[in-house]
């Protein structure tokens, strides 16, 4: 990361009903961050759970856990830890014992947050991820649900419920499958629950999903598609897709759905209970889809903390900040990035007539300007492909799964080859091969005209006629690497692009330097 300030290693321990999470990111506050590490572990905090709290079985694989957790963190130079724990822990009557041993034996304080708390820490994460200004946030645990009401993308409010997806199986499934009895059972039981929201809208409303449940309902529903993007940033799943998945996971044993692919094994004991909550909910909300949310509680409670000099730790323009995120954790050069990016503004903006593109697609230029040369951090050779691998991999929080791939692919032939949608065609739309051949010709075209990476090329004006493109350079100096460059590299995927012959010149006068 390109900044002064020491990078922070922080540890997020979440210790949830059914899994025991722990993620470590790298970061400057305000400034960027990354994941370096992540550990998960199925523990069943809430298995075996009676009257008198937490079982002792429960108890010694969570100890276990957390002290892994703790020796992992003091062995890979963590400099802080936040730690956590759901409804298992402050439902248990022994929940207060155990956060006390926690602390004694293992050196860890261990938060126990309230129904509100979980559902805002959740709500902070995704709205961090999603630039979603009014709805409601959904999160599946293993113990409880989460249900948060967003206005002007704040939280206004947010509950717990018992719907969890382990908690709804330990209660009412026995039979393997499950019976259609015990389903009717569970639905009655979630709209019970529900009806405890007076504050829940029964109009379409937006909808994002977080949590185990729905990132696997979005993977099992991604392989199926196959879906060519390799995170589940933004993802929309639907209801008919969600109904599919629970007839099918539903109707199936506990061995086969083990099986599925998308579908993690430890988890097919108790997927149809969740699935059953993410369909009863977006019935009482009538929405037809939900946006996946990757971020959740873990990333909540570490985004508290790096937006803390904010007055509300929501970043206002998420495309912004994951672009220049991104652009700082593999240390773009800056200065280059963003002369590429004044440059392909331009060559944008005086062709409009020509293009007939708005805002949208001048967001994608944008961010792929910033992002073309980001491969280099693993070769320069080849880096094209690297800068596509690397946006591919990483997602963009706030662009949707069509806008990453385009961006994406806009890095990919920003130097070099014929732009084509290659195994993206699935995610985009009617346009949008002709869309990525123009906006590629003008980062092709800004990339050369900054080739000396010296901004040798103050700016560019652009005229034409009905066949020909005139393109001016403005420059204190004849920028002879520049014009070879673009007239060897650039020029005919401009011509295809347009439809018209290419002129270029400069209003500095010829030097005696020869390039051939």
């Amino acid at each position: 990361m390109m900044n002064k300030q020491p990078v922070q290693r922080i540890a997020i321990i979440d210790l949830g009903s059914n899994t025991a999470r722990l993620v470590v990111m790298s970061s400057i506050n305000g400034y960027a961050y990354r994941l370096d590490d992540e550990v998960r572990e199925v523990v069943r905090l809430r298995q075996g759970m009676t009257r008198n709290g937490l079982s002792d079985d429960a108890i010694s694989r969570a100890l276990f856990t957390l002290r892994l957790f703790k020796r992992f963190c003091d062995g890979s130079g963590v400099d802080k830890i936040i730690a956590s724990a759901t409804s298992a822990v402050r439902e248990a009557p022994n929940g207060a014992d155990f956060v006390e041993e926690v602390e004694r034996s293992i050196g860890l304080s261990l938060k126990i947050l309230d129904g509100e708390q979980e559902a805002y820490y959740g709500t902070l994460g995704a709205l961090n991820e999603v630039p979603m200004e009014n709805g409601f946030v959904l999160d599946i645990g293993g113990g409880s649900a989460q249900l948060s009401r967003v206005e002007n993308r704040r939280f206004i409010h947010g509950d717990a419920l018992p719907l969890g997806a382990l908690a709804l199986t330990e209660r009412f499934i026995t039979h393997d499958p499950p019976t259609e009895k015990e389903m009717a059972t569970i639905r009655d039981e979630i709209n019970r629950q529900l009806d405890a929201f007076p504050w829940m809208s029964r109009k379409k409303t937006a909808l994002i999903g977080l949590g185990g449940t729905i990132r696997n309902l979005a993977k099992i529903d991604a392989v199926k598609r196959s879906y060519p993007l390799n995170t589940l940033h933004g993802y929309t799943l639907t209801r008919a897709a969600v109904d599919e998945s629970l007839a099918q996971l539903a109707g199936m044993s506990l061995s086969k759905r083990r099986r599925v692919v998308g579908l993690k094994p430890d988890r097919a004991d108790i997927i149809v209970a969740g699935t059953l909550v993410v369909q009863q909910v977006m019935a009482r909300l009538k929405t037809e889809s939900l946006t996946v949310s990757v971020n959740g509680l873990r990333e909540g409670l570490f985004l508290e903390k790096f937006w803390d000099h904010l007055t509300y730790p929501v970043i206002a323009d998420i495309r912004r900040f994951s672009v220049l995120n991104l652009a700082r954790v593999y240390q773009y050069q800056k200065n280059h990035a963003n002369h590429v990016r004044y440059l392909a503004g331009r060559a944008f903006d005086q062709l409009a007539a020509l293009h007939g593109y708005g805002t949208p697609e001048r967001d994608l230029l944008d961010a792929a300007a910033l992002l073309h040369d980001l491969g280099t951090t693993i070769s320069y050779r080849n880096h094209h492909r690297h800068s596509q691998t690397l946006i591919i991999n990483s997602g963009l929080p706030g662009f949707t799964p069509r806008e990453i791939a385009l961006i994406a692919l806009l890095t990919r032939f920003h130097r070099k080859n014929k732009p084509s949608l290659l195994e993206f065609e699935g995610l985009m739309k009617k346009g949008d091969s002709e869309r990525l051949t123009r906006l590629a010709a003008i980062l092709r075209l800004a990339e050369f005209l900054e080739r000396g990476r010296n901004a040798t090329v103050d700016d560019i004006t652009i005229r034409w006629n009905d066949d020909t493109l005139y393109l001016t350079l403005i420059a204190d100096e004849y920028p002879a690497v520049e014009i070879w460059g673009v007239e060897n590299n650039a020029i005919n995927l401009i011509k295809n692009a347009f439809g018209r012959n290419v002129v270029i010149d400069s209003t500095a006068a010829p030097t005696d330097i020869i390039i051939s």
